[in-house]
């Protein structure tokens, strides 16, 4: 089981093709293209953290058919796009607005929003995010899980860690995670 991270997919979202210059001829190709990547991406035991915008302005059942449609077992972060046909979809193994966990000993701090600083960052903590699409000058620490920026799929930690930082991100010593209540 591998644990992964995306935001910003925007499924049903036809302004996101010319918004974002996303390369798809059309909102069909761009939905199918990027269920297609998570699907080669991910597992259906491996655990997804989507972290915002899953879908814009979709229907509950279309909501549930992207859901049921991509593998894995699937984490809301909640983002400003994602109403309540997304948010209180049982799709979802837990939906919140903010969360830390641990991941193969980094510890991450989870958002829709990038933020400027964070809980353990001068501890190496991470923060991965979305909401921008590529368009912030990344910080150290800091990584945009969105699909613009990420192939249009769910990528793992380990493809986020840049080797330069390895020495600045320190593992934790406690096996347990924290995480805000509030999940499913």
């Amino acid at each position: 089981m591998q644990t992964l991270f995306t935001a910003d997919t925007h499924f049903g979202h036809a302004g996101a093709l010319g918004l974002y210059r996303r390369p798809f001829a059309s909102l069909a190709e761009m939905d199918r293209e990027m269920v297609a990547r998570w699907n080669d991406a991910v597992g259906q035991e491996d655990e997804v953290w989507h972290l915002g915008d899953f879908a814009v302005r979709q229907k509950r059942r279309r909501a549930t058919e992207l859901l049921r449609t991509l593998s894995g077992t699937k984490h809301l972060i909640v983002g400003n796009n994602d109403d309540a046909a997304t948010i209180a979809n049982d799709g979802w193994a837990s939906v919140r607005q903010y969360a830390e966990i641990v991941v193969n000993g980094i510890h991450l701090v989870l958002c829709h929003y990038p933020f400027r600083t964070w809980h353990g960052k001068g501890q190496g903590w991470l923060n991965l995010h979305g909401h921008s699409h590529g368009r912030l000058k990344p910080q150290r620490l800091q990584f945009d899980v969105g699909v613009d920026v990420r192939a249009f799929r769910p990528v793992t930690l380990v493809e986020l860690r840049p080797k330069s930082l390895s020495t600045d991100i320190r593992p934790s010593r406690k096996p347990d995670s924290r995480s805000v209540p509030g999940s499913k």
